[in-house]
This record gives structure tokens, C-alpha cells and sequence, in this order.
């Protein structure tokens, strides 16, 4: 049975993450966006500046919240303490939607502070399952879970990830959170197919998407949303529209953080090639609109 979707009204358009170098201008003059995304975790205190900057954004502006330290996939148990601060954010902030990705990073010794992949195989997808179910369940919605970067691959994996996505959402009644960047970097550095892997999602399941900029190196393409989105990105990002509908679209950017006018354009830029498409193809239902039915 899928979990109750949030009331609050859909996001649409495009967003940007909220991150410390822009506070001041947030505070100042709430900028020309359409929404703002926050790492969860960095809000999970009982008070302070970052959470006071969120509270007065948040009044003017839908919010979705990414987590990025669960790691549904570890074999350890799920985090009653972090899934409990999930949870009172949650009733704090109300957003939109809550994220997670499709990995793990934790062991008995700790927590390890990355996105590591996991073997996309069936005792992974039952372990996710799980996972996925007990976290829906304590914070009464769904959630979205979305695509990693990743440096290696596993020999046993049966799956592509994202038909893995898609069979996960079809157990739980999660969502995706379609990181087209993503898909590029794993493109280059493992000669998958990024057209193929969106073409093995399912259109409604996807809820978000996710643009960032990346390095090219000697070694391999890393995903350090760091720079401009790059063309090949957009592409595919038009590509992404055309099979999902307008999907709201967040700009990445997280190291050499620039002035806020360049998330901004960025933002315009996504928008742009929303309304494009928009003209062109027909309506899907989003992800919220199927599952209200």
C-alpha cells in the first residue's frame, strides 16, 4: 500500500540549493526561484543561524528536503536517532519532499560520510525494500530515492540501477529523483547508456530531477558540482523531460560556489528548456498527481 502523499502543493519550475554563501542573500531579498532544496542533515539542531536562515526562507518558498546520511543500503539497522531528527524536521518545515539515494554508509564502526554504491542485486533490492518501508512508515509519507555516481561496479549486479529504481518503486511506492548528471558521469566512466537507463523508468515514478556540473580527469569524470551544467547534460536533461513531463529541477552546487546571480541563470536555463518541452510534448501526471488519484 503507498504512503500518504504530503498535502503541500507540488513543486514546479526550477530550484536551487540553499547553501551558507547565499544566506545573506536570502535574508535580504528572497531571490527570483521557484523553490530551495537543504541538505537535511544540516538542520537537524535544536536551533542556530542555519536553522533560523530555513524558518524565514521557508515562509516564502516550498522546500525539499535531501538527505544524504541514512544509507538505506547498510547492513546495519536504520537510525532511530537520525530518522527521529528526519521527522521532527519534517513537521517543522513541512516540505514538499524528502529524498534519499540509493546507497549506503554505515558500518558497526560508524558512519563512513559517503554515497557508496551497492550491488544492485536481489538481496539488495529485499534489503532496500525493507528499509524503504520502515523509513516511509515512522515518517508517515513517501519518499524519493535517487541515482548515485559511482567509480566501480559489481561483477554479481542484476540489475541496471535504474531498473533497479524502478522495481524498488513498484514494491514500496517510493519515488525517483532522476540526477541526470548522474547518469552522464557513470556514462563515461562505466560506457553505460544514460538514454537507456532513463528509458527503464517508469513515467510518473520520477519526482525530481537533479543538475549539476562535473570534472573531467585523467582517471575519471567526477561528479564534484562544482562548475556550469555542460551541454551534454542538458541534453540529456531535454531527453529526461520529453519521457517524464515538466519535472521540477534543482541546480547543484556545491564546492567553488559562485555568486547566487550564476545559480540563478543556471535555474533559467532548466526553466527555459521546461517550457520548450512543454510546448512540444504532452502533459504527463507528475508523480504527485498519480499517486493523489
Amino acid at each position: 500500500m503507498k504512503p500518504a502523499v504530503s498535502s503541500v502543493c507540488p513543486l514546479q519550475g526550477a530550484g536551487i540549493g540553499l547553501r551558507h554563501a547565499h544566506y545573506r542573500d536570502f535574508l535580504d531579498a528572497i531571490p527570483a526561484i521557484d523553490w530551495i532544496e537543504v541538505h537535511s542533515e544540516n538542520y537537524f539542531g535544536d536551533g542556530g543561524f542555519d536553522l533560523h536562515v530555513l524558518d524565514t526562507v521557508r515562509r516564502d518558498l516550498p522546500v525539499s528536503l535531501h538527505g544524504v546520511g541514512l544509507g538505506l543500503g547498510s547492513a546495519t539497522p536504520l537510525d532511530p536517532v537520525r530518522v527521529g531528527k528526519l521527522k521532527r524536521l519534517i513537521a517543522r518545515v513541512e516540505p514538499t519532499v524528502v529524498s534519499e539515494h540509493l546507497c549506503w554508509g554505515a558500518t558497526s564502526d560508524g558512519h563512513l560520510n559517503d554515497l557508496l554504491p551497492i550491488p544492485l542485486t536481489d538481496a539488495a533490492l529485499a534489503l532496500l525494500s525493507s528499509r524503504i518501508n520502515e523509513l516511509q512508515d515512522a515518517l508517515g509519507r513517501s519518499v524519493l530515492l535517487e541515482n548515485v555516481s559511482t567509480y566501480v561496479r559489481f561483477r554479481d549486479d542484476q540489475y541496471g540501477e535504474t531498473a533497479f529504481l524502478t522495481e524498488l518503486a513498484s514494491r514500496t511506492g517510493c519515488g525517483v529523483l532522476l540526477d541526470v548528471n548522474n547518469l552522464y558521469v557513470n556514462q563515461c566512466n562505466h560506457g553505460e547508456d544514460a538514454i537507456a537507463a532513463m528509458n527503464a523508468l517508469v513515467a510518473g515514478t520520477v519526482g525530481e530531477v537533479h543538475l549539476a556540473g562535473h570534472r573531467v580527469t585523467d582517471v575519471a569524470v567526477i561528479d564534484d558540482h562544482g562548475s556550469r551544467v555542460a551541454g551534454e547534460v542538458w541534453a540529456l536533461y531535454k531527453y529526461a523531460l520529453q519521457q517524464f513531463g515538466t519535472v521540477p529541477t534543482l541546480i547543484e552546487w556545491d564546492t567553488d560556489i559562485p555568486a547566487l546571480d550564476v545559480l540563478l541563470d543556471e535555474a533559467g536555463r532548466a526553466r527555459e528548456i521546461q517550457a520548450a518541452v512543454h510546448a512540444t510534448c504532452p502533459v504527463r501526471p507528475t508523480l504527485h498527481q498519480q499517486w493523489r488519484r
